[in-house]
């Protein structure tokens, strides 16, 4: 079997990002009290293309859709392609991620809606999740404290206006210490996702030194070899070099197909082809808690890349309330009565 090693695996993600032209994309679910949904995706590009294969979002010819152009003093100009429609519940927009044909298809991508009446207040819940794309990772918060997470998930404006603000010198520092450990968290999915699925391809062939607890225990160590070979995995990955280290001579050779089977598994999940975008949530009333970032709009905001979902699902969730005046109307006549009440028994006594 052709080996596919990491190398590959980036040169050919790295080919595909640049041969297409993916544009600029904001989708902004306008949430409405009876649970439906009024989707608007606006898409800019540097020219009058937008292909179907390209785009981060699906949408069809049921949509209303508006072409306009923006031209700068410089003469640059902007394409910007906006497309609405009103979904009757989040049934129809999971119908869509289903039916996708665009460049973010292999994720799995859903819509969620609950409402709860609570007499004085009526809440509401809309999320956005997409599934992890490995089943053996680490989650990102055991490699990152809580001020690195939250900048680790921040959008890119925000990440512009820290590093060209009067901390600049603080937040670039932090930035390099993100990325490090970044790159150890990679390191580390990779590993454990590689054990994960070659223990399951050798499962009942071999003995109990290849089990996947066995395996487990020297991860840190395959995780080691790994790091001290980075610049040459590649040539070093097809010497077999890596594979003897870890499992064995005798290992090594009679479950080769299957070392290298898991490591192009792995190369999909880790390098999965995404191209990314914004989601901007507007809910009913006032909202209540939310894990999103407030854009200049005062528009809840997030960024969706593909880092975020690698270990562990990636919700976008926003809670609102509206307050039930009727109720209030209703609770204040009724006290009125039981006060009206208690007066005239007083009274009559």
């Amino acid at each position: 079997m052709k080996r596919k090693s990491l190398e590959s695996v980036i040169i050919m993600v790295l080919l595909m990002v640049f041969s297409c032209d993916t544009p600029e994309t904001v989708v902004t679910d306008i949430v409405h009290t009876d649970g439906s949904v009024t989707r608007k995706i606006e898409m800019k590009n540097n020219e009058n293309k937008f292909k179907l294969s390209d785009l981060q979002v699906p949408f069809d010819s049921t949509w209303t859709m508006k072409d306009t152009i923006t031209i700068k003093e410089n003469g640059d100009t902007t394409w910007i392609k906006t497309a609405e429609k009103l979904f009757k519940n989040v049934d129809g927009i999971n119908k869509s991620y289903l039916e996708d044909k665009g460049s973010n298809r292999a994720i799995s991508r859903k819509a969620e809606f609950i409402k709860k009446f609570k007499w004085f207040n009526t809440e509401y819940r809309f999320t956005e999740m997409i599934d992890r794309t490995m089943s053996f990772g680490y989650p990102v918060k055991d490699f990152l404290d809580q001020e690195e997470l939250k900048y680790f998930f921040s959008p890119e404006s925000v990440h512009s206006e820290k590093l060209n603000g009067p901390d600049s010198l603080k937040y670039k520092a932090l930035g390099d210490t993100i990325g490090k450990k970044v790159d150890k968290w990679s390191t580390k999915n990779m590993v454990s996702e590689w054990i994960g699925e070659f223990s399951g391809l050798t499962e009942g062939k071999a003995g109990n030194d290849m089990t996947w607890e066995s395996l487990k225990k020297h991860e840190d160590e395959f995780v080691k070899i790994v790091e001290a070979n980075n610049e040459k995995f590649d040539s070093i990955w097809a010497k077999g070099i890596i594979l003897k280290e870890f499992i064995g001579d005798s290992n090594s050779i009679r479950f080769r197909t299957e070392a290298d089977t898991a490591l192009a598994v792995v190369g999909r999940k880790l390098f999965i082809k995404f191209n990314d975008y914004s989601v901007r949530i507007i809910m009913p009333g006032k909202i209540i808690g939310t894990n999103g970032f407030i854009d200049k709009t005062e528009v809840l905001l997030w960024p969706v890349k593909s880092d975020y979902f690698m270990t562990g699902p990636y919700k976008m969730w926003a809670e609102s309330k509206i307050s039930n005046t009727w109720a209030w109307i209703v609770s204040g006549i009724f006290l009125l009565f039981v006060l009206a009440g208690l007066i005239f028994r007083i009274i009559k006594k």
